[in-house]
């Protein structure tokens, strides 16, 4: 079983009374589940975003990679960008969405498994017990992650998974879990892709998670997630192929694993690379250490008022290395207070 996941849950649990509440979603144009077609490459296309620092660095990036016949031009096979996804590209509190996704699964699963009643830690969590649940430490956690996320095949799991996100909501805002996406974000990958750029998710969550959803939400296609990831088997059921989720262990895509998931996933290092959290700065780190023009940007939540304020003091999504290595090397960081006139698409029922 996954070590870092449990660990992770473990610490959500422990951070979540910490949390900011937000304020209602503002209202937005694009609807949140829907890609928006390819725009035209103008900077006008990111119109979430205020005028500032962080727009203009964005805007002149681009356009320095993509001048032909310019110093810093980049082939478009080459100009591949990568986006963490929890906090980067939809909101991550009061702790990532794949754990709460963990706890419905277990009510839902309950009525098959009686014995869940006086076994713990499943009895606490189903009395909501949510103390009680982080007391059984990371043997506890193990035992939901086994009996949520492995024993059943890859299709078995897609299909739970997109039951869940179509009928989620987040507990403080009510939306959808695919509204709780950011629309900048959402512009910036369009803007990007109609500039000749490959977009990928690269992301400390489980790949089997995002990829049900991803392509509908973000325009990533399933090929171009790559996640966290337990080991595969190949049997035959019922006279037909199947592949059965392992609990062992095939890639941690978080710190120094992203770049490592990059490589054997992607193959090509990115000129751009996009996070939001000190789990991300191996990734980076990696995409401004190649040659020629590059690009790294952070993430900052800093709007209590409209999603959540939370860096280098969170006990989850510490923003604290890597935000004084970006004031370093003169990366970009974007305030969402400052950079943003818009958190979230409007949001439909």
């Amino acid at each position: 079983m996954k070590r870092w996941l449990p660990i992770l849950i473990l610490s959500a649990l422990c951070a979540c009374d910490a949390r900011t509440d937000p304020a209602g979603p503002p209202a937005s144009a694009q609807r949140p589940d829907t890609p928006a077609a390819p725009a035209p490459a103008r900077r006008d296309a990111l119109r979430s975003w205020n005028d500032g620092v962080a727009k203009r660095a964005i805007v002149e990036f681009v356009g320095r990679v993509t001048r032909e016949g310019g110093p810093d031009f980049v082939p478009a096979p080459e100009r591949i960008a990568t986006f963490d996804n929890d906090g980067t590209l939809w909101a991550e509190k009061p702790m990532p969405f794949q754990v709460l996704f963990m706890f419905d699964r277990i009510k839902a699963l309950a009525p098959q498994h009686p014995e869940w009643r006086s076994k713990e830690p499943f009895a606490s969590l189903l009395k909501a017990d949510m103390a009680a649940v982080a007391a059984s430490g990371e043997k506890g956690i193990v035992q939901m992650m086994a009996a949520t996320h492995t024993g059943m095949t890859t299709d078995e799991f897609s299909q739970s998974v997109q039951e869940w996100i179509s009928t989620a909501r987040h507990q403080q805002t009510g939306r959808l879990y695919t509204q709780m996406v950011y629309q900048p974000m959402l512009e910036l990958l369009t803007y990007l892709r109609g500039n000749g750029f490959k977009t990928f998710i690269v992301s400390g969550g489980g790949v089997e998670f995002m990829r049900p959803w991803a392509e509908r939400v973000y325009g990533i296609p399933p090929e171009q997630v790559v996640g966290s990831s337990g080991k595969l088997k190949l049997e035959v059921r019922d006279g037909r192929l199947v592949l059965l989720k392992l609990p062992e262990i095939d890639l941690i895509d978080d710190k120094e694993g992203k770049p490592v998931g990059i490589q054997t996933r992607i193959g090509r290092r990115p000129i751009a690379a996009f996070g939001n959290s000190d789990g991300d700065l191996q990734m980076l780190e990696w995409a401004t250490a190649g040659p020629g023009a590059r690009f790294a940007l952070f993430v900052h939540h800093d709007d209590a008022s409209r999603e959540f304020a939370y860096d280098r003091a969170d006990k989850l999504q510490k923003f604290s290395v890597g935000w004084d290595e970006a004031l370093a090397k003169g990366w970009t960081v974007v305030s969402m207070q400052k950079d943003w006139n818009t958190i979230f698409p409007a949001a439909r029922n």
